[in-house]
Protein backbone atom coordinates (compact mmCIF):
# COMPACT_ATOMS: atom_id res chain seq x y z
CA UNK A 1 0.00 0.00 0.00
CA UNK A 2 0.87 3.61 -0.91
CA UNK A 3 0.01 6.87 1.17
CA UNK A 4 -0.46 9.93 -0.78
CA UNK A 5 -1.43 13.64 1.07
CA UNK A 6 -4.18 14.78 -0.91
CA UNK A 7 -5.87 17.91 -1.27
CA UNK A 8 -9.11 19.35 -2.56
CA UNK A 9 -8.16 21.89 -5.37
CA UNK A 10 -12.48 23.29 -4.42
CA UNK A 11 -11.96 23.93 -1.07
CA UNK A 12 -8.38 23.27 -0.04
CA UNK A 13 -9.08 20.80 2.27
CA UNK A 14 -6.12 18.13 3.02
CA UNK A 15 -6.26 14.60 3.26
CA UNK A 16 -4.61 10.92 3.19
CA UNK A 17 -5.37 8.53 0.34
CA UNK A 18 -4.48 4.89 0.30
CA UNK A 19 -3.66 3.54 -2.87
CA UNK A 20 -2.29 -0.08 -4.10
CA UNK A 21 -0.06 1.48 -6.40
CA UNK A 22 0.53 4.80 -7.94
CA UNK A 23 -1.04 3.44 -10.85
CA UNK A 24 -4.15 2.40 -8.46
CA UNK A 25 -4.42 6.40 -7.87
CA UNK A 26 -4.49 7.22 -11.11
CA UNK A 27 -7.01 5.14 -12.57
CA UNK A 28 -9.55 5.92 -9.88
CA UNK A 29 -8.78 9.57 -10.12
CA UNK A 30 -9.47 9.50 -13.57
CA UNK A 31 -12.89 7.31 -12.60
CA UNK A 32 -13.77 10.02 -10.32
CA UNK A 33 -13.76 7.26 -7.51
CA UNK A 34 -11.08 9.65 -5.59
CA UNK A 35 -13.54 12.61 -4.42
CA UNK A 36 -12.63 15.08 -0.86
CA UNK A 37 -14.47 13.46 2.09
CA UNK A 38 -15.08 17.50 3.32
CA UNK A 39 -16.89 18.93 0.55
CA UNK A 40 -17.17 15.48 -1.51
CA UNK A 41 -15.50 18.05 -4.82
CA UNK A 42 -13.53 15.25 -7.67
CA UNK A 43 -11.15 18.29 -8.03
CA UNK A 44 -8.12 16.29 -5.84
CA UNK A 45 -4.70 15.74 -6.68
CA UNK A 46 -1.40 14.74 -4.90
CA UNK A 47 -0.47 17.20 -2.18
CA UNK A 48 2.89 18.45 -1.76
CA UNK A 49 4.89 15.75 0.49
CA UNK A 50 8.18 14.99 2.72
CA UNK A 51 9.07 11.75 1.89
CA UNK A 52 9.41 9.49 5.75
CA UNK A 53 12.70 7.18 4.87
CA UNK A 54 12.42 5.75 8.14
CA UNK A 55 15.71 3.20 9.28
CA UNK A 56 15.31 -0.48 9.62
CA UNK A 57 14.70 -1.75 13.35
CA UNK A 58 18.29 -3.41 12.85
CA UNK A 59 20.11 -0.23 12.18
CA UNK A 60 21.30 1.83 14.77
CA UNK A 61 23.01 5.51 13.42
CA UNK A 62 27.08 5.71 12.91
CA UNK A 63 28.16 8.92 13.65
CA UNK A 64 31.77 9.27 11.81
CA UNK A 65 33.30 12.19 13.16
CA UNK A 66 34.93 14.38 10.76
CA UNK A 67 39.29 14.80 9.83
CA UNK A 68 40.91 11.82 10.10
CA UNK A 69 40.91 10.30 12.99
CA UNK A 70 39.72 6.33 12.97
CA UNK A 71 36.15 6.81 15.52
CA UNK A 72 36.32 4.29 18.59
CA UNK A 73 33.04 2.09 17.59
CA UNK A 74 31.18 1.30 20.65
CA UNK A 75 28.26 -0.75 19.45
CA UNK A 76 25.04 0.63 20.79
CA UNK A 77 22.67 -1.50 22.06
CA UNK A 78 20.41 -3.51 19.88
CA UNK A 79 16.57 -3.21 20.87
CA UNK A 80 15.09 -6.88 21.95
CA UNK A 81 11.73 -7.74 20.71
CA UNK A 82 11.55 -10.44 23.77
CA UNK A 83 11.22 -8.01 25.91
CA UNK A 84 7.96 -6.90 27.30
CA UNK A 85 5.93 -4.45 26.21
CA UNK A 86 5.48 -1.23 28.29
CA UNK A 87 2.40 -1.51 30.41
CA UNK A 88 0.73 1.33 28.76
CA UNK A 89 1.19 -0.44 25.62
CA UNK A 90 -0.37 -3.55 27.05
CA UNK A 91 -3.23 -1.84 28.87
CA UNK A 92 -3.90 0.17 25.09
CA UNK A 93 -4.26 -3.35 23.43
CA UNK A 94 -6.37 -5.13 26.00
CA UNK A 95 -8.64 -2.15 25.78
CA UNK A 96 -8.42 -2.24 22.41
CA UNK A 97 -9.76 -5.78 22.17
CA UNK A 98 -12.13 -5.28 24.33
CA UNK A 99 -13.42 -2.40 22.60
CA UNK A 100 -13.65 -5.19 19.53
CA UNK A 101 -15.41 -7.89 21.31
CA UNK A 102 -17.95 -5.23 22.65
CA UNK A 103 -18.63 -4.67 18.55
CA UNK A 104 -19.06 -7.93 17.65
CA UNK A 105 -21.70 -8.72 19.92
CA UNK A 106 -23.90 -6.40 17.68
CA UNK A 107 -22.26 -8.03 14.51
CA UNK A 108 -23.20 -11.11 12.21
CA UNK A 109 -20.53 -12.87 11.24
CA UNK A 110 -20.94 -13.33 7.64
CA UNK A 111 -18.03 -15.87 6.99
CA UNK A 112 -16.26 -15.97 3.59
CA UNK A 113 -19.91 -13.77 1.89
CA UNK A 114 -17.98 -11.08 3.91
CA UNK A 115 -17.75 -9.06 0.40
CA UNK A 116 -21.02 -10.17 -0.89
CA UNK A 117 -22.78 -9.19 1.75
CA UNK A 118 -21.28 -5.40 2.49
CA UNK A 119 -21.10 -5.14 -1.34
CA UNK A 120 -25.43 -5.40 -1.31
CA UNK A 121 -25.76 -3.37 1.94
CA UNK A 122 -23.73 -0.80 0.57
CA UNK A 123 -25.78 -0.42 -2.94
CA UNK A 124 -29.23 -0.45 -1.16
CA UNK A 125 -29.92 -4.43 -2.20
CA UNK A 126 -30.03 -5.44 1.31
CA UNK A 127 -30.60 -3.56 4.73
CA UNK A 128 -27.51 -2.37 6.25
CA UNK A 129 -26.08 -3.80 9.52
CA UNK A 130 -23.13 -4.39 11.14
CA UNK A 131 -21.42 -7.94 9.90
CA UNK A 132 -17.61 -9.13 9.79
CA UNK A 133 -16.43 -12.20 8.33
CA UNK A 134 -13.59 -13.18 5.89
CA UNK A 135 -12.40 -11.25 2.00
CA UNK A 136 -9.08 -11.92 0.09
CA UNK A 137 -6.76 -9.17 -0.01
CA UNK A 138 -8.61 -8.56 -3.43
CA UNK A 139 -11.83 -8.90 -2.44
CA UNK A 140 -11.34 -6.07 -0.31
CA UNK A 141 -9.32 -3.99 -2.43
CA UNK A 142 -12.17 -3.96 -4.76
CA UNK A 143 -14.58 -2.77 -2.07
CA UNK A 144 -12.07 0.09 -1.15
CA UNK A 145 -11.81 1.22 -4.51
CA UNK A 146 -15.92 0.46 -5.18
CA UNK A 147 -16.66 2.96 -1.58
CA UNK A 148 -17.95 0.39 0.44
CA UNK A 149 -16.89 1.58 3.91
CA UNK A 150 -15.21 -1.35 5.54
CA UNK A 151 -12.06 -1.70 7.70
CA UNK A 152 -9.81 -4.63 8.94
CA UNK A 153 -10.05 -6.02 13.00
CA UNK A 154 -7.00 -5.61 14.79
CA UNK A 155 -7.58 -9.05 16.55
CA UNK A 156 -8.14 -12.10 14.79
CA UNK A 157 -11.78 -13.65 15.21
CA UNK A 158 -12.08 -17.25 14.87
CA UNK A 159 -15.46 -18.36 13.32
CA UNK A 160 -18.16 -19.12 15.48
CA UNK A 161 -17.71 -23.01 16.51
CA UNK A 162 -14.05 -22.92 15.93
CA UNK A 163 -12.55 -21.67 18.97
CA UNK A 164 -11.07 -23.58 21.24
Amino acid sequence: MIVFDLQCHDGGHRFEGWFGTSEDFASQQQRGLVTCPTCGSPAVGKAVMAPNLGRKGNQMPVHVPSGNVAPAVTPAPQPHSNQPMPPEAVAMFKAIATMQAEALKSSTWVGDNFAENARAMHYGEKDAAPIHGQATPDEARELFEEGVDVAPLLFPVAPPGEAN
